[in-house]
C-alpha cells in the first residue's frame, strides 16, 4: 500500500493537540488492514519524522438514534505515533 493509502487523515482534537505538544504524541486514522510497521514507514515517508513507537485502536461502531430511527456509525482504526523529541509535525 502506498503511504498516502495507509493514513486517511490525522486526528485533531483537544486531547490529542496536547498529547502532540506535551508527550511527542499524534493520533491519526489509518486503514483498516494496516499494521504497525506499515504505519511506521508511512509517518516517516510522509512527515520526514523518526518514529519511536506506534500504538494501534480498533474502535467499533455505536449506536445512534433520533426520532427517525437508529443506525450504527463507522468503525474506525486509529493509530497513536510517538515521534522522536527532536522533530514535530504542523499539522494545523
Amino acid at each position: 500500500m502506498r503511504a498516502t493509502d495507509v493514513i486517511r487523515r490525522p486526528i485533531v482534537t483537544e486531547k490529542s493537540t496536547w498529547e502532540a505538544s506535551e508527550h511527542n504524541r499524534y493520533v491519526f486514522e489509518i486503514d483498516r488492514l494496516a499494521c504497525k510497521p506499515t504505519v511506521q514507514s508511512a509517518v516517516e515517508e510522509l512527515y520526514g519524522v523518526r518514529v519511536l513507537s506506534v500504538a494501534i485502536q480498533n474502535r467499533k461502531g455505536q449506536m445512534r438514534r433520533n426520532k427517525f430511527g437508529q443506525w450504527k456509525t463507522k468503525a474506525v482504526k486509529r493509530a497513536i505515533v510517538k515521534i522522536h523529541p527532536d522533530d514535530r509535525i504542523e499539522l494545523i
